[in-house]
């Protein structure tokens, strides 16, 4: 018997594979209580490349999927469904995941549940413990960024996102101009440690406009003129003022949104809602409102298995879920 195993339980195996990130998680179905997870990260082989080659990802999920499999078999007489990310990322590596549920699902007998990648970063907040809404939820990532207003598993409304780039995005292009590598994130933020934010001026993006909406290209160019004009000495000071200017752009629209719609709980999720600064930031324009934050713990950020099968958990117990014949990828879905 595997360390950790409990006969008899009734279980759920999801896969996550939307990205650049292989991971595999076991919930149990009853407590929600993570059993296993287990993620394969592929920072290393992309970083050469400044960031992320979808035909390279799906070459590296073929070889990790199945061996993170492999530790999971003591588990499979348990297993009531399997769940995958199935919308939205890419599609060459959505495919890798979902073609191992469906060998599963026909192997054990076992139904499908389809998870959407966005609500799975939602109920990341919720791993190993009951969901809490309704909330404003800010999701910050490699890919999206966006406020959505959540008042439960079916009902959320986006009330902003981005004319362009991501707020996780522009980070990753601005390591990208220096010559730091992939991902940016932490790079940029690491690096903004030792810089002075007021060295460059920046323009905060949409600052004068009433729109509730993000917009990193144009802040984007700013930096580039910056490091095209700098040296290497320089980058630190450019670091710090660029995630100084691209964390106000956020706050800045959320203090306009909060106008109107003070919220009682609020949350951030996604890969970038790791960035300290960003946190800091946050608490500091929720202080004064008497609003209560949620956030993730740091390991569930960016993309994994257990947040999939936190929300594939809420599927089975309503009866949603659907076979290997029905299930396909949407690439560009949303909420």
């Amino acid at each position: 018997m595997a360390v950790g195993q409990r006969v008899g339980i009734a279980m759920i195996l999801s896969i996550e594979s939307s990205c650049d990130d292989s991971s595999i998680a076991i919930t149990e179905i009853a407590t929600k209580k993570l059993i296993y997870h287990k993620k394969i990260s592929q920072e290393l082989e992309h970083s050469k490349y400044g960031g992320v080659v979808p035909e390279l990802a799906s070459r590296l999920h073929a070889q990790a999927l199945p061996a993170i499999l492999s530790e999971c078999e003591p588990w499979f007489s348990q297993l009531k469904a399997v769940a995958v990310t199935n919308a939205p990322g890419l599609a060459v590596t959505l495919i890798e995941g979902v073609i191992m549920a469906k060998a599963l699902s026909i192997a054990l007998s076992i139904p499908i549940i389809p998870v959407n990648h966005l609500k799975g970063h939602i109920y990341s907040l919720f791993i190993e413990r009951e969901a809490r809404f309704p909330a404003t939820v800010l999701l910050v990532s490699g890919g999206h960024t966006q406020v959505i207003e959540v008042e439960s598993l079916d009902t959320m409304r986006t009330v902003a996102t981005t004319m362009d780039d991501s707020y996780g995005e522009s980070f990753d292009k601005v390591a990208k101009m220096m010559g730091l590598g992939y991902p940016g994130g932490p790079l940029i933020e690491r690096l903004a440690r030792e810089g002075d934010a007021k060295r460059f001026a920046f323009t905060v993006p949409l600052w004068q406009s009433p729109l509730i909406a993000f917009s990193y290209s144009g802040l984007k160019n700013q930096v580039r003129l910056a490091v095209e004009a700098a040296s290497e000495v320089d980058y630190p000071d450019i670091a710090a003022a660029f995630q100084t200017t691209a964390t106000a752009h956020l706050i800045q629209k959320l203090k306009k949104y909060f106008k109107a719609h003070p919220p009682k709980r609020f949350a951030i999720v996604g890969g970038a809602s790791a960035n300290r600064y960003l946190r800091e930031q946050l608490e500091i324009l929720l202080a004064p409102h008497g609003t209560e934050l949620l956030l993730a713990d740091l390991k569930f950020c960016s993309d994994n298995a257990a947040m999939i099968g936190r929300v594939a958990v809420e599927h089975f117990l309503r009866g949603e879920y659907t076979d290997h014949r029905s299930i396909a990828v949407s690439p560009r879905c949303n909420l």
